[in-house]
């Protein structure tokens, strides 16, 4: 099942079907190539990786040292194991822990968001070939009308009722009007092109989503951004305590292990193997401590302050998308008013042809126009539709 596919995709992220709004999310991929979908896989196992590595950070290493002495005087070899592990860090290894887990949160909504953005750019593209087939048929439509008018004008230059002027501006007209559907049809084979930069699967594979709108706290709820602002407060407050703690005492726990293998028989060295452990006591002082602590804290003073813009952002937004919608709806309202007057007129002329007070252009060039504005409506209806879908992309 692929994201288009489905009948209805709903964004009324009421807590009741949160879930499965997610568990339709889930297959959206399906749109997008294997080396793309293969691409963010890789980026969630590095993201993975690089956690671990940084939940591991405050653990030192083991060392092992062996050395042989080709001096002319003695010859030894020698093997050294060192282990020098902090234990108590002032809270740093319990924050670094924690840091660990933040950034992993980050990185984890940062790909989720990257995908599905990717997404929402393959899904848009649908629409926007979807709307030029819809704008190809509006304009071979005015290319009729054309056509019949330039027909029309030339009969009445021939007739000598109207100047040679207007049989130039009908023909410029309907030129026109050609030259539009050339770029168009161009314009879809563009767009195609588009597509399959990012999905292996023929375009006609997929059919459109119908997105329906919900209200503004539901928006903020589940926004991506807003998310993301507030994992990199979590992040930045743990790293700002992880750094405090780098400069406050911590306890170390040592053990050195220590076994000559050759003495070449060197007085005082012998064979045993010499062990040393015990605990240690530091404490760091360093020039550049306050300035580093300061740093870190002003970073995290700032995400707190970046959470604030970014939910204004979000919520401009929305609004904006609201207004761009309701103008479309209002647009729509109007056109339909149109074809109403379209109906009574074209009922109209027909009766008039009958009586043969008109001809069978005037009622073609009326038919036409009529179903240019039907087209209008659904062209509309498409233009609301991309406007949920960017409000779509930023959900999670």
């Amino acid at each position: 099942m692929h994201l288009i596919q489905s009948n209805k995709i709903k964004l009324l992220l009421c807590s009741l079907i949160t879930l499965n709004l997610y568990g339709e999310y889930e297959l959206d991929e399906e749109i997008l190539s294997d080396p793309r979908k293969k691409t963010f896989d890789l980026n969630q196992k590095k993201a993975n990786e690089d956690s671990s590595t940084l939940k591991k950070d405050w653990i030192n290493p083991i060392t092992y040292q062996y050395s042989k002495n080709f001096g002319e005087e003695y010859k030894t070899e020698k093997s050294v194991v060192t282990i020098n592990q902090p234990i108590f860090q002032s809270g740093g290894i319990y924050q670094a822990i924690r840091y660990a887990n933040s950034t992993h949160r980050y990185s984890t909504l940062e790909i989720e968001q990257q995908k599905k953005l990717l997404i929402k750019d393959a899904v848009k593209i649908l629409f926007q070939i979807k709307k030029t087939e819809l704008n190809i048929q509006k304009t071979r439509l005015t290319v009729k009308n054309a056509d019949i008018d330039v027909i029309r004008k030339k009969e009445q230059v021939l007739n000598g009722f109207l100047d040679s002027s207007f049989l130039d501006n009908a023909l410029l007209t309907l030129n026109t009007a050609k030259n539009s559907l050339v770029d168009l049809e161009y314009q879809r084979k563009e767009l195609i092109n588009n597509f399959h930069n990012i999905s292996s699967k023929k375009y006609t594979e997929f059919s459109l989503p119908k997105l329906e709108l919900f209200n503004e706290k539901e928006f903020l709820e589940n926004n991506i951004e807003i998310k993301k602002a507030k994992a990199d407060i979590q992040r930045k407050g743990n790293f700002s305590q992880m750094t405090v703690s780098r400069y406050l005492p911590s306890v170390n726990a040592f053990y050195n292990y220590t076994k000559n293998h050759f003495t070449d028989g060197q007085a005082g060295m012998d064979h045993e193997a010499d062990q040393k452990f015990g605990l240690s006591i530091n404490v760091p002082f360093d020039s550049r401590t306050f300035n580093e602590i300061e740093s870190k804290k002003i970073d995290y003073l700032k995400s707190k302050i970046d959470l604030k813009n970014k939910v204004t952002d979000e919520k401009t937004f929305f609004k904006t998308k609201l207004d761009k919608i309701e103008m479309l709806k209002k647009r729509v309202e109007i056109t339909r008013d149109d074809l109403k007057v379209y109906d009574s007129i074209l009922s109209i002329i027909k009766e008039e042809k009958e009586a043969e007070l008109k001809t069978q252009s005037d009622v073609d060039t009326l038919e036409n126009s009529q179903r240019i504005k039907s087209i209008d409506i659904n062209i509309y209806e498409l233009d609301e539709q991309m406007e949920l879908l960017e409000i779509y992309a930023k959900l999670h």
